[in-house]
């Protein structure tokens, strides 16, 4: 009965405490979205306005590599016995996607950019995802060209 209700313990600071970092991450991304909301990303194909002249041309680029805690890692291995989305993994991506373009636009703002044209992102998993020794990771890369007007 002691082990059970240690077990429950750490399950409960182990989700709690993931709880919290995932939520910190999320509000740190979204005020740093906001600061760089100046920065478009186009990727139409009419590309650059002809009437703006090009001071430079930047290749950019932003990377992380994020993974999830062992609650998460638990419920999902529960969910994939019966199925249906899991959700932990949805958030997993969404904010590793959502660093690497931060993290490109701001190697833009280092370069005094105006534009970012050509948004691509690679997602490729990382580690194994598989027996006593499981560490599931997202490797996020986002590259695109950052160009400067002149003024």
């Amino acid at each position: 009965m002691g082990d059970l209700i240690f077990f429950v313990i750490l399950l409960a600071v182990g989700f709690s405490a993931g709880t919290i970092a995932e939520k910190n991450h999320y509000r740190s991304l979204n005020k740093r979205e906001s600061n760089l909301v100046m920065i478009p990303i186009v990727n139409t194909k009419s590309g650059i306005d002809p009437d703006k002249e090009i001071d430079k041309v930047y290749f950019v680029s932003g990377s992380c590599v994020i993974s999830h805690d062992y609650f998460k890692f638990i419920l999902a291995s529960l969910k994939t016995i019966f199925g249906g989305r899991i959700t932990s993994y949805e958030t997993l991506v969404d904010r590793g996607r959502r660093e690497a373009v931060l993290r490109l636009k701001e190697a833009a703002v280092k370069n005094n950019c105006d534009e970012i044209f050509n948004l691509r992102i690679e997602t490729s998993s990382i580690g194994n995802m598989t027996g006593n020794n499981a560490i599931g990771c997202v490797e996020v890369y986002s590259y695109g060209t950052a160009v400067r007007y002149k003024k």
